[in-house]
């Protein structure tokens, strides 16, 4: 019953996940005191107490049809509220109607693919990525193109991506803060990628749509700026969510937001609704739409995260891995001992660590450690670290 291509895919899908199951076969087996599980990318901070403030006073209100079906691109008076927030950092005057309210930023990518793509048309993903991006681009049509980055520093090569951009190259997704490394995509780097994608657009007389997909926004340490992708590219869209900066991955509300200076946007615009009512998502969730204006200034604990960086960091580098601190998200991204980071991992579970192969994010040799977990967690995985590296030394 089940198509051949879906029968396919599942033997090439998520890796985490893959890796997630064993981590609960281990627990069973040794208590999740005992099982070191970092695979995983499910924030356990909990959300900021605004945000529930805002869900009780929604909950009891007397709004009606508070339940009921509402436009498909969402409240108006929640996507003004969010262009309102968005204006102070993105550099460009975005209004309500260039928003429109998704089911979280997986179901915004689906929408923003479906509204662009024709039969085989490209979209460049840079390596490392999340791997859903690949079925996401394939759901649609398209062909997803893999550029790899900087294998030291993970930013992005604008020459290696104006290489790859062909007549039939529709978008290039990014990344930034970019799972699984970490790492923040330099407001230089960006600036020299818009100048090679203007150069192949007045080559090929065609349009790059820049998908900025940016979960991670608001959870950055040190200092560290994101650039705004309006303010460097003209065709570009945010997809994003509000799954890590509230900690509300479940209750799967997110939005798109397409740059006023692309010019005709009215169209798109028009596209992206139609899109979302026609994949069967409808409308972002009602009630957490409800939630969204008194929530936009809030994040959670983002210094919280920084501390499990640091000592997560320090156990693994006092251990012997190399690894290029993360400026943003919530992962580590180490290089493996061996060649093989699947075997790797699988060795991992020895000694009940839960890490996930680079792999699974299109960059071999490397290896993902999911730090949105308790401190005990980190700090009782020292010796199990300690012990599986002693193999390779």
């Amino acid at each position: 019953m089940v198509s051949k291509k879906i029968l396919d895919n599942l033997t090439k899908s998520s890796w985490t996940r893959a890796m997630f199951e064993a981590g609960a076969k281990l627990r069973q087996e040794f208590g999740d005191a005992n099982v070191y599980d970092f695979s995983l990318g499910n924030p356990d901070i909990e959300p900021p107490q605004v945000v529930k403030e805002a869900l009780k006073k929604a909950i009891n209100s007397d709004i009606p049809k508070m339940h009921g079906y509402m436009s498909n691109a969402g409240y108006p008076e929640v996507r003004a509220a969010l262009a309102a927030n968005l204006r102070k950092t993105v550099g460009v005057p975005l209004e309500a109607k260039h928003i429109v309210m998704e089911c979280g930023a997986g179901g915004a990518l689906n929408v923003v693919l479906k509204t662009l793509l024709d039969p085989d048309e490209e979209v460049i993903v840079l390596a490392p990525y999340f791997s859903e991006y690949l079925f996401y681009t394939d759901n649609h049509g398209g062909k997803p193109v893999i550029v790899n980055t900087d294998p030291e520093t993970f930013q992005p090569d604008p020459q290696r991506i104006y290489e790859a951009i062909t007549p039939r190259t529709k978008g290039i997704i990014i990344n930034t803060p970019n799972n699984p490394s970490g790492v923040v995509y330099s407001r230089q780097t960006l600036e020299k990628l818009a100048e090679k994608i203007n150069e192949r657009e007045k080559e090929f007389g065609t349009k790059i749509c820049v998908i900025s997909d940016e979960p991670y926004v608001k959870i950055v340490y040190d200092g560290v700026e994101v650039p705004s992708v309006f303010s460097i590219f003209k065709n570009s869209i945010i997809v994003n969510s509000f799954s890590k900066s509230l900690s509300l991955p479940g209750e799967r509300i997110g939005f798109i937001a397409v740059n006023p200076l692309m010019g005709d946007t009215t169209s798109l615009v028009d596209g992206l609704i139609f899109a979302t009512r026609t994949l069967g998502f409808v409308n972002a969730p009602a009630l957490f739409q409800r939630i969204l204006p008194e929530s936009l200034d809030a994040t959670v604990d983002v210094d919280a995260y920084r501390k499990r960086r640091d000592m997560l960091y320090e156990i693994i580098t006092e251990a012997g891995l190399e690894c290029l601190k993360p400026e943003g998200a919530f992962y580590l991204f180490p290089k493996s001992p061996i060649d093989d980071d699947v075997a790797f991992c699988k060795a991992a579970l020895r000694y009940n660590l839960v890490i996930v192969p680079g792999t699974g994010y299109g960059f071999k040799g490397h290896f993902r450690l999911a730090y949105c977990v308790n401190e005990k967690t980190i700090i009782n995985s020292q010796k199990a670290f300690e012990a599986l590296l002693a193999e390779y030394k």
